[in-house]
């Protein structure tokens, strides 16, 4: 899985899967890998991607469900549907995240854009 997370709309990280960790993130990077490690695509998709913007409170919680603004899925409304809805639950599941003070001042409200791919690119 790789996904791009944009940050006041430039690219930051480009993210793969891997063990979510157990410490407070401290960067924005670090919080691009744990949302990356909470991916995966579901089977029988190929070429096919969706953004979704959400925000952070300081806290690590979401300031509401993360909203799509872009897709582009192979199959039909249904499966366009599944695609999507297994995006945002990756990231509805993965939350709360816990955050350095630090980081927690510079993400809170900060809109972010996350894109979920169905392949790595």
């Amino acid at each position: 899985m790789v996904a791009k997370l944009a940050f006041a709309g430039t690219l930051l990280v480009v993210l793969t899967t891997g063990q979510l960790r157990a410490e407070p993130l401290n960067t924005v990077d670090d919080l691009g890998a744990a949302l990356g490690k909470c991916w995966t695509p579901p089977a029988g998709y190929e070429d096919s991607f969706v953004t979704l913007r959400f925000a952070f409170r300081g806290n690590g919680t979401l300031m509401g469900p993360p909203q799509p603004t872009a897709s582009r899925v192979s199959g039909d409304g249904e499966q366009r549907k599944a695609f999507v809805a297994a995006a945002i639950a990756a990231v509805q599941n993965c939350t709360p995240l816990e955050f350095s003070k630090e980081l927690a001042e510079e993400v809170a409200g900060t809109v972010f854009t996350l894109q979920f791919y169905s392949s790595p690119r």
